[in-house]
């Protein structure tokens, strides 16, 4: 990665950082493995991380109209990595890419929950490091930065897939 995009990458999450009112409630520590993740990790996590703000909307999935979920993660995957993923949270968990522990998460890595219970998929987002995950919340909010290790985001919590070296997907041309 270019020594310009990794400095632009520290600065936004030095903003970010910045921007958080309080301190996280105290979790357990998720760390990130020592072992490389792919360089294009680097380029979804800055392309995630840049659409911050954005307008939730449900079914959006362009910067213009707004995101969902599963909308902001396509868009981030195919503009940043040139990678096509289904559409919906319930595809994007069934897809066979590995499982990975929450204890093994990497940057890039998709993390999906259950916020209406009953153990069923209603909302997913990318893992950027250090415990957090960019998604589009809800009707009314906006694309944001959240730590896995809040009580709601934990209680909620399902799965994680890695989809960036996981082998050959569709690849647009």
């Amino acid at each position: 990665m270019p020594a310009t995009a990794r400095l632009l990458l520290l600065v936004l999450a030095a903003l970010l950082t910045a921007c958080a009112g309080h301190a996280p409630s105290p979790g357990p520590v998720i760390t990130t493995p020592s072992a490389s993740y792919p360089p294009v990790a680097d380029d979804v996590l800055i392309r995630a991380i840049g659409l911050v703000g954005t307008p939730y909307r449900y079914g959006g999935n362009t910067p213009d109209s707004g995101f969902d979920c599963s909308g902001l993660i396509g868009y981030v995957y195919r503009d940043a990595a040139g990678i096509s993923l289904p559409r919906s949270t319930r595809e994007l968990l069934a897809m066979r890419v590995p499982n990975v522990s929450v204890r093994a998460l990497q940057p890039g890595d998709l993390v999906f929950f259950s916020t209406q219970g009953g153990g069923k998929v209603s909302h997913a987002g990318i893992y950027v490091g250090e415990g957090r995950f960019v998604h589009a919340p809800s009707s009314g909010g906006t694309v944001r930065l959240d730590s896995l290790s809040t009580a709601y985001w934990q209680k909620s919590y399902l799965n994680a897939k890695r989809v960036l070296d996981s082998g050959p997907l569709a690849r647009n041309p």
